[in-house]
């Protein structure tokens, strides 16, 4: 399981380490995509298998539905961790993701989600705000 957050800084050459706290369970190699909230999102192999899988039974008729399969896989790239413990993140996913040079890496669950700085810590205030609300929406989902 991932979980907690840490801060690194992207090279010039668009490089960011993965926390050492992330990488066994990460494996050597995994897979990078667009994410939701603009940020990106990161799947061990097995994790990414399940998903595919799961995105594979979608209604290939339901506009949504294909909508949202192109734009997950289409971004999807396979990463490995180098000897200094970074990957390189292909200029496209930082453009979407706004990655410039202060990079936050937050472990949630069974992925781990690469956010800039600055909109990691809007994001975060905008959830601390409502984050009584959200917790009372969920509770309809057993949680």
């Amino acid at each position: 399981m991932f979980m907690g957050e840490f801060q690194h800084n992207i090279d010039t050459k668009g490089r960011v380490i993965v926390p050492s706290k992330f990488r066994d369970d990460l494996g050597n190699r995994f897979v990078l995509t667009r994410g939701l909230d603009k940020c990106l999102f990161s799947y061990p192999m097995e994790e990414w298998r399940v998903l595919e899988q799961k995105l594979k039974k979608l209604p290939l008729t339901k506009k949504d539905a294909r909508a949202f399969t192109r734009f997950f896989f289409s971004g999807a790239v396979e990463c490995e961790v180098d000897k200094q413990g970074r990957i390189n993140i292909p200029a496209p996913l930082r453009k979407y993701a706004q990655l410039e040079k202060e990079c936050v890496v937050i472990g949630v669950s069974n992925r781990i989600e690469f956010w800039s700085k600055d909109v990691w810590d809007d994001y975060v205030l905008q959830s601390e705000e409502s984050f009584a609300d959200i917790a009372e929406n969920l509770m309809d989902f057993d949680i």
